[in-house]
């Protein structure tokens, strides 16, 4: 497979290109779905092809083929030069990228279980036994779901960069609804989105489906009788790591791909609040706050050997005690942005879609309380976790969240079960306000499978370490 990305690359470059690279892509996926005790859903596919993106002066272009032959593959890369020529019509400066030695070697994801070893029956049982037991314990809507993806990569670039990597990404999901009078309640496990890395089978074991559907479904159905949140101006707010996964994903995140900041990207929300005059000074947050984006974390979705520009994966310091000091980039706009090296967060969504900046595991680092110590130093507040429904303006400066369950604190105590939860917040005051973080021992890397961006939309896998953390004097029970 080097060689068909080779032969497209010197095609390209024979073309007129000043720079090429190709991406030959073999992608296998397998996803079930269960609803109530049946197996809804069984899908598996298998495609494979090559693309190739082609720089003359000030433009990129792309071209993309299903066919790992060499002659497909040579005419995508004169395609591709064909594209970025017609596109370097309308005058521009040439595009710079930042400097980056040739990289030679392979990578491989952890998984100590390959997930196509087991067999369908034992997943349908999986599926089936959890629902089944959700609706003996009161729900009446019990869903679940596994999904893998299998990839192999080979990556060659005009500069002589060849690289490869195979990555297996796993995980599952349910979920428990429980139907009242003029409403619904859903729990979640182990999230809104379920849990997914850059791991094998023994992720899904480790989950531990069976043992938590109990607990879920007489969840959902107690929420029914639970009180309303309170509407409160200002409280402490504790939010558990699953809700803070998404909460970095959508105001950090989201904020800091440098292609938004840029003005490059402005679909699906896009663009940013961030100035990139103001990198290295501007206070995102409390100094608790310490963020990076790092895609060498072990088993974490967002993980990877390389990027889709051969750049070697590595962290980047995106908020350091509390000041914006980096951003998720690529080496054309890094070059723009006058950053010194690629952050090595490009990826594409499969051969046949052109790389863009996306998150890698985008985490905050843990600090050195817990959840417990949290609800024992607060006085009166709210505790949420999973989320139920987000909303964020296309600056990701103002939001709204919605949890799916939240308790009371008072006199440091966990007090009565509230439903529908929900906080608002500008994302400097918010980060501003973050006082305590837990510890290492309660750090998960939350896995993101569905994050959308770019027009034709391409969907991100992204990792989001994160603890529970604790928030002063911010809004609740918003209802509108």
């Amino acid at each position: 497979m080097e060689d068909i990305a080779t032969a497209a690359v010197e095609a390209a470059l024979a073309a007129g290109a000043g720079y090429a690279d190709a991406r030959v892509m073999e992608i296998r996926s397998e996803s079930m779905d269960a609803r109530n005790g049946v197996i809804e859903s069984l899908d598996r596919e298998e495609r494979a092809g090559v693309g190739v993106r082609a720089l003359v002066g000030s433009s990129w272009g792309f071209f993309a083929v299903p066919d790992v032959g060499s002659t497909a593959a040579r005419r995508a890369g004169e395609r591709a030069t064909a594209v970025a020529r017609a596109s370097a019509l309308v005058a521009g400066k040439d595009l710079a990228l930042t400097p980056q030695p040739p990289a030679t070697g392979h990578w491989d994801s952890d998984c100590r279980e390959d997930p196509w070893s087991v067999s369908l029956a034992e997943k349908g049982d999986l599926l089936v036994g959890v629902t089944t037991a959700m609706r003996e314990h009161g729900a009446d809507l019990a869903e679940a779901s596994h999904r893998i993806w299998d990839t192999r990569k080979w990556f060659v670039s005009s500069e002589g960069t060849k690289v490869d990597q195979h990555i297996v990404e796993c995980g599952a999901a349910m979920s428990a609804t429980a139907v009242g009078e003029n409403e619904t309640q859903r729990r979640s496990y182990p999230g809104i989105r379920g849990q997914y890395g850059t791991r094998g089978w023994e992720l899904i074991r480790e989950l531990d489906l069976p043992a938590n559907a109990p607990r879920i479904a007489e969840e959902a159905r107690a929420l029914l009788t639970a009180d309303v949140c309170p509407s409160r101006d200002a409280t402490d707010l504790i939010l558990g790591s699953e809700q803070m996964a998404l909460q970095i994903h959508e105001s950090v995140g989201h904020a800091t791909e440098l292609d938004r900041i840029l003005g490059w990207e402005a679909a699906f929300a896009g663009t940013s609040w961030l100035e990139l005059g103001k990198l290295g000074s501007l206070r995102f947050g409390s100094e608790l706050m310490n963020i990076t984006a790092d895609a060498t974390l072990p088993g974490a979705l967002g993980s990877f050997g390389y990027d889709d520009e051969g750049t070697p994966a590595h962290p980047v310091d995106i908020v350091r005690d509390g000041i914006w000091v980096g951003a998720l980039s690529g080496r054309d706009s890094a070059a723009l942005a006058g950053i010194a090296t690629s952050g090595g967060a490009v990826r594409a969504d499969g051969f046949d879609r052109i790389p863009m900046v996306r998150m890698t595991n985008v985490g905050l680092q843990p600090g050195s309380d817990s959840l417990q110590s949290m609800i024992s130093a607060t006085d009166d507040g709210i505790l949420m976790d999973t989320n139920r429904s987000w909303s964020i303006d296309d600056r990701r400066l103002n939001f709204q969240f919605g949890c799916e369950i939240g308790w009371e604190i008072k006199g440091g105590k966990r007090g009565r079960l509230l439903k529908n939860p929900t906080y608002t917040a500008i994302s400097p005051k918010f980060w501003g306000s973050l006082d305590m973080l837990g510890g290492s021992d309660e750090w998960t890397f939350w896995g993101t499978p569905n994050c959308g961006k770019g027009q034709p939309m391409q969907v991100g896998h992204t990792g989001h370490p994160a603890v529970p953390a604790r928030f002063r004097g911010i809004r609740v029970g918003v209802t509108g």
